[in-house]
């Protein structure tokens, strides 16, 4: 049995499509950010970058004692080679599937999360954030450009096979709008989007969780300013005496 260690974001449902599309038994350990467990004692042992997902193979492949996996890329790879699906291990398309990882992970990721994050945020607060939205919802779209010539070429991101570099990318496109772009721009990404989204597993992996999430918007400022200090603006976590 599979522990994820989890909460409804982007990072999490990457890891969630997978479990599904491989029909993987998991239970989902609920890591509610908005409250701290990122933080906890626990949870820092297992990541001491304390940021969700993790995850805990408790009958890893060859047998031993569980195993313990942070950062959602690791963990799909992980993952797919302990199912044998979504990953192919020949030289070549091993290695186009692990720099389409890596892009998400390095590029797409970090990106399209500071562009959401600056695109919400009250400037009347926080002061005029204009060349922010701009410089990030600009990279957010040059990053759409990647993957529209991309499956310009090809059917999936590393070729003709549908793996775990699409299932990665999914999630961080499924808030376009939010994002301040238009699909109809890229029309190569919008016909993976939609064949993507069909997908009955993709669809479960992206519902997990949904009832744990907050409408962090219709909480009380009270509550949203204490959300906003435990989220942004962390410094380094001192080591213990």
């Amino acid at each position: 049995m599979i522990d994820l260690h989890y909460w409804p974001t982007p990072n999490g449902k990457k890891v969630t499509i997978l479990l599904e599309e491989c029909g993987l038994p998991y239970k989902i350990v609920p890591v509610n950010i908005q409250k701290g467990d990122q933080f906890n004692k626990e949870f820092l042992a297992m990541n001491p970058n304390h940021r969700m997902p993790v995850m805990v193979d408790h009958d890893p492949k060859g047998g031993g004692a569980p195993i313990s996996i942070f950062e959602s890329g690791a963990i799909m790879m992980y993952i797919a080679e302990k199912a044998g699906k979504f990953y192919p291990q020949d030289l070549r398309t091993r290695y186009d599937v692990n720099q389409w990882l890596i892009w998400q992970m390095a590029n797409q990721g970090p990106k399209t999360g500071e562009c959401g994050h600056f695109r919400r945020l009250d400037q009347k607060q926080h002061g005029d954030q204009t060349y922010a939205i701009r410089r990030f919802t600009d990279e957010v779209n040059r990053l759409y450009g990647v993957l529209n010539n991309q499956l310009y070429k090809h059917k999936y991101l590393a070729g003709d096979q549908y793996t775990i570099a699409d299932m990665i990318s999914y999630p961080w496109t499924v808030n376009w709008k939010g994002q301040g772009q238009d699909i109809e721009e890229f029309k190569h990404f919008k016909r993976w989007f939609e064949e993507l989204g069909a997908r009955p597993a993709v669809q479960k992996g992206m519902a997990v969780g949904s009832d744990l999430s907050t409408d962090v918007s219709k909480l009380p400022p009270e509550e949203q300013a204490r959300i906003r200090k435990l989220m942004y603006n962390q410094r380094a976590i001192p080591v213990p005496a």
